[in-house]
């Protein structure tokens, strides 16, 4: 990439996250294009869709999933706490991009979303987390990674659309982590 595009595209990125901290992931297109001083024609050749720009926005997102998975794996805490902070981690990150949850929901069975690849690593991560658990004897058996994945996503949307903070639906995700332990 030359050194003027890559600017720009460095710049669409800082700029739309700006807008969607404070007005969420369907804010307009257009209006991170004019922040960002570049044409909508400049944004949608680096970002052809929305998916592709949140992507790109959410780069870092997967460093933090894993460290918080590792975490997860290598904490002393007792099962049930060890869940419910996994899944409060996981709704934190989640909700820290506004609209994220049901754009995550969507994509998780989409293998044509530019967000699939997000979707694979909060499974696998979920998974590691889980498989910790199982080995422990303190997880029923039959629980699926991915579907515990859309249950924890389900409570983030929840978090998201009623604008409330990821501790306040802690009482939801203790319900799902009741029923997956021993």
């Amino acid at each position: 990439m030359r050194a003027d595009a890559r600017r720009k595209y460095d710049r669409i990125l800082e700029v739309a996250k700006d807008v969607w901290f404070k007005q969420g992931s369907d804010a307009s297109l257009n209006e991170v294009a004019r922040r960002a001083e570049v044409g909508p024609g400049t944004l949608y050749r680096h970002f052809p869709t929305r998916e592709d720009l949140l992507d790109a926005v959410m780069k870092d997102w997967v460093d933090r999933i894993r460290e918080a998975a590792d975490r997860g794996v290598a904490s002393s805490q007792p099962s049930r706490e060890l869940l419910l902070t996994w899944f409060d981690e996981l709704v934190a990150h989640i909700c820290q991009h506004t609209g994220a949850a049901g754009r995550l929901i969507a994509a998780m069975d989409n293998p044509d979303s530019p967000l699939h690849g997000k979707c694979q690593v909060l499974i696998e991560a979920n998974a590691r987390v889980l498989d910790r658990l199982s080995a422990e004897g303190a997880l029923r058996g039959g629980a699926d990674s991915a579907d515990i994945c859309r249950l924890v996503m389900g409570v983030a949307a929840v978090a998201d659309h009623g604008k409330r903070d990821p501790p306040a639906v802690r009482p939801l995700l203790a319900i799902v982590a009741d029923a997956l332990l021993l």
